[in-house]
């Protein structure tokens, strides 16, 4: 995986506040240091306020970068969220970035770029998509979700999606999708996966990449305190190439793997 720049520590303004789901935001910052530096893949630290509670930071991908700007998918699931999603416009909040490495996008050729997401996992995809186009690749995006309303593919591209209840596109999980896809993608050459969701669903498509030999990035999600290897809170183990497993600091070695590395 591609390393980032060395991270810095800023405070930056929200200018931009877009309810795009139930309980998920797009939130834009302006943060011109970051922006500049930012590679798809990366995520930031964000301390949401000055007060002692929340106390942690918390991580968010890059979901895209526009000038100065950068744009965060964020869900409201707890109480440092819920305030974020709820700050006003105009408020500032210390970002720390961009940390953690990037998908790797050219040390396996491939022609067509293969998003696979499920739920909020799309958050850093917008980035990576507008990169690979920008690079002359082919993206096509497998997008899935418990039911429609789990979707969240807003300005996304060439979309197909999978439902568990089938309410929309294909009825089945997103790798059962990419399977029945399979031999028609491949008519649009050689394929390179890229992915970010839930845990369980990237530990299935790393299986079935594995058995299909398709090159295969993961983007994992752990708990994360500091993001600069100092907390060991998001230790995580993977396999050794050369056999038997180790443990790595998914703010420092990740959040992006190859899936080859991970244990199934």
């Amino acid at each position: 995986m591609l390393e980032t720049n060395s991270p810095v520590d800023i405070r930056a303004t929200i200018v931009q506040m877009r309810s795009i789901s139930l309980g998920v935001s797009i939130i834009t910052l302006e943060c011109s240091e970051i922006a500049a530096s930012a590679k798809p893949g990366n995520f930031v630290n964000i301390k949401i306020n000055d007060a002692t509670q929340p106390l942690l930071r918390r991580p968010f991908s890059i979901h895209h970068v526009r000038g100065s700007l950068i744009d965060l998918m964020v869900k409201s699931i707890g109480c440092g969220t819920t305030l974020f999603c709820n700050a006003p416009v105009g408020s500032s909040v210390m970002v720390l970035g961009p940390l953690g490495n990037s998908f790797d996008r050219s040390s396996t050729p491939f022609q067509t770029a293969i998003l696979v997401s499920g739920g909020v996992g799309t958050a850093p995809m917008l980035f990576l998509e507008k990169t690979l186009v920008g690079e002359g690749k082919k993206v096509i995006n497998l997008i899935g979700g418990r039911t429609k309303n789990d979707l969240l593919a807003q300005n996304l591209a060439n979309c197909r999606f999978a439902t568990d209840d089938g309410s929309v596109g294909f009825r089945g999980t997103i790798v059962q999708l990419l399977q029945s896809e399979l031999p028609d993608l491949k008519k649009n050459g050689t394929l390179k996966i890229f992915a970010c969701g839930p845990n369980p669903m990237l530990k299935a498509l790393a299986r079935f990449c594995h058995e299909h030999r398709l090159a295969c990035d993961l983007s994992l999600e752990s708990l994360m305190g500091c993001g600069i290897g100092i907390c060991y809170g998001c230790c995580v183990e993977v396999s050794n190439p050369e056999g038997g497993s180790r443990t790595i600091l998914l703010c420092q070695e990740g959040p992006v793997i190859n899936a080859e590395l991970l244990q199934i």
